[in-house]
């Protein structure tokens, strides 16, 4: 079932006005009659306790004392009840009623007893055990007056519960008028939430949606609220980190496309030069070496692009082990003897100490280093020399493989680990580079949980430096 914000703040708002009008109902009521009750109880005891010490309290025999004031008595509780709503009885120890306040239905002469004789026990009693003698319920204080430890009667007072019930409804129903005007403030601030939730995520969905067609360029309405803000600045980051991935995705068909319509158009066109006779056949042995070259390029990138892509996909799986760094890098330039003699470039490798142990995979390791000196050697200048240096600090190892060649502008630095990224300098010198030897040799590192970095300065040279863990036993003893 499909739901909105508007409907849910809805039903909430409607919850909550039907759950406070049947809990002032069911239980307010209650609750308010209780309190009203107790309160006219007190009232009541205290109005008895009056009465017993204004007119009864030095009577010895009631029966005889009264006989004479009676009438008056009669009158004056007469008056009490007219103005109080309040009925006095007046009983003898025997239970016989000798004064009823009630003008209507004087109960005078009746013995109680005969109705309920254990009603004169109680001090106060609610509801009505007298059903034949009194026909609507009461509350009731049953008050003893006493005299040397003797009972000489009783004054009863009854208050009707019908009057309390009355009372307590009319104190819920204003308590409910004060609730409506509550309700209609509630309404305003539920409407105001609302306003301040769908504005913002409207904003946002507008936003998302010119974002989802391309449009990057939109601008999002500012939005006021914080947690709403921060959300929309996501979006907006999400919105830029998408942008830079189609940046990203186009440069990269147009690179892979580029790199390869190359080679394949060489390929081509030696090949068909070749069938047609168009190169001479003491020529084609030249010919076929370009276009084994060119093959060898093809090899080559497609290699890399599937490294790259399983890097990504399933993460670089390490067979690590420990090996000597320095005889690592030995090994590895031994490799470009050839190429250095071409441009007339010397290694030097400089150990701060004879064998360092490290922690790594090594064939990974081997990778990196034959693709930073592999670039060392492409951007170098004839004649120029290539320093390697390692040295232990604090657990560490750092390799550096720095070069004397054309160096990289100051605002390419950034660019270099980008995939097929070639500066505008280097395109004329990496004939045979692919553009993705430094992002895997980053890639690699990171899988080993280290660092690389560049120095480097337009027409000076370059220098990358990345560190590996030195071998726990070796770091220990040193």
């Amino acid at each position: 079932m499909r739901t909105s914000i508007r409907i849910n703040y809805t039903a909430a708002y409607l919850l909550l006005i039907l759950s406070m009008f049947f809990l002032l109902n069911k239980y307010g009521h209650s609750i308010m009659l209780d309190t009203l009750i107790q309160e006219k109880e007190t009232c009541l005891y205290e109005e008895a306790n009056l009465i017993a010490q204004e007119y009864v309290s030095d009577i010895n025999s009631l029966n005889s004392a009264l006989k004479s004031s009676i009438p008056q008595l009669r009158k004056q509780l007469e008056s009490l009840e007219t103005l109080s709503g309040t009925r006095f009885w007046l009983i003898d120890n025997s239970g016989i009623i000798l004064i009823d306040s009630s003008l209507t239905d004087n109960k005078e002469g009746t013995n109680i007893n005969y109705y309920d004789n254990t009603f004169l026990n109680n001090q106060t009693y609610t509801g009505n055990s007298l059903k034949k003698l009194l026909s609507f319920k009461m509350l009731s204080i049953i008050y003893p007056l006493t005299s040397n430890q003797k009972t000489n009667g009783y004054i009863v007072l009854f208050y009707s519960l019908d009057e309390l019930e009355k009372k307590a409804t009319h104190y819920i129903d204003n308590i409910i008028i004060c609730f409506f005007l509550f309700f209609i403030l509630l309404f305003l601030a539920f409407a105001y939430l609302d306003y301040q939730t769908r504005k913002p995520l409207n904003i946002m969905k507008k936003a998302l949606k010119e974002y989802s067609d391309g449009h990057f360029d939109y601008k999002m309405e500012e939005i006021s609220v914080r947690e709403y803000k921060e959300l929309s600045a996501a979006i907006r980051y999400l919105a830029t980190k998408t942008e830079n991935m189609n940046d990203y995705q186009k440069k990269f068909v147009a690179n892979v496309s580029h790199d390869f319509r190359s080679p394949l158009t060489s390929i081509r066109g030696y090949t068909e030069a070749i069938l047609d006779g168009t190169i001479p056949q003491e020529m084609q042995e030249k010919y076929l070496n370009i276009i084994l070259f060119e093959t060898e390029r093809l090899t080559k990138l497609t290699g890399s692009l599937l490294e790259l892509n399983q890097f990504e996909n399933n993460g670089i799986i390490l067979d690590p082990s420990t090996f000597d760094i320095n005889q690592a890098i030995k090994m590895t330039t031994a490799a470009f003897e050839q190429r250095c003699k071409e441009k007339h470039i010397s290694i030097e490798l400089i150990f701060s100490k004879k064998s360092i142990l490290v922690d790594a995979d090594i064939n990974k390791i081997e990778q990196v280093i034959q693709n930073l000196v592999d670039n060392a050697i492409k951007f170098s200048h004839h004649d120029s020399t290539i320093e390697i240096y390692t040295v232990e600090r604090s657990g560490k190892v750092f390799v550096s493989v720095k070069d004397h060649g054309i160096g990289i502008p100051k605002g390419n630095i950034s660019k270099i680990w980008n995939r097929f990224y070639k500066s505008d300098l280097s395109r004329g010198k990496d004939q045979t580079g692919t553009g993705l030897g430094l992002s895997i040799t980053k890639e690699i590192l990171k899988a080993h949980g280290e660092n690389i970095n560049v120095i480097s300065t337009e027409g000076v040279g370059t220098e990358f430096i990345f560190t590996l863990c030195v071998h726990r036993s070796a770091a220990s003893r040193s």
